[in-house]
């Protein structure tokens, strides 16, 4: 069995745990901060209650890898994805109150059952999508700060 990888980040929001959540919870702010390159579907209605499903596809030139996803964990402030597909594992988004604003923590935890799949990430995917993680927390926060003046 491959094992386990997991890529951690945070970053510091100067905005309410309220509009943070909002802007991973709420499809057409995620459209705002995720990499163009990746799509996020629903199946159904969106949602991110217990259970609820979605799709994310990364369009490539050659191919369309999608991860199918559940919502495995909810509560406030803390949605789970649990997904299948090319990759397994879960998608933690945590917002933690600070008394500046919101310290939000993303952690992608996941195994690549495909030996040349895993070789292929490793090889060619791992740092871009390291970086590209690092990038998308600093889109959100752009959205949340704007959220957060918005209501204020």
């Amino acid at each position: 069995m491959p094992s386990c990888q997991v890529f951690e980040n945070a970053i510091h929001i100067r905005a309410s745990a309220t509009a943070v959540e909002r802007c991973f919870t709420d499809l057409q702010l995620m459209r705002r901060w995720l990499h163009p390159a990746l799509r996020c579907e629903p199946v159904g209605d969106w949602s991110t209650e217990l259970g609820s499903r979605s799709r994310f596809s990364l369009r490539l030139p050659l191919l369309q890898p999608t991860l199918e996803n559940a919502v495995g964990e909810r509560e406030p402030g803390l949605v789970v994805w649990e997904f299948t597909g090319f990759f397994r594992g879960r998608d933690r988004w945590e917002c933690q109150p600070t008394a500046e604003g919101t310290l939000l923590l993303n952690r992608f935890e996941f195994e690549i059952p495909s030996p040349l799949i895993r070789w292929g990430f490793k090889t060619f995917a791992a740092r871009w999508t390291q970086q590209d993680m690092k990038a998308q927390l600093r889109r959100l926060k752009r959205v949340a700060e704007e959220i957060h003046r918005l209501q204020a």
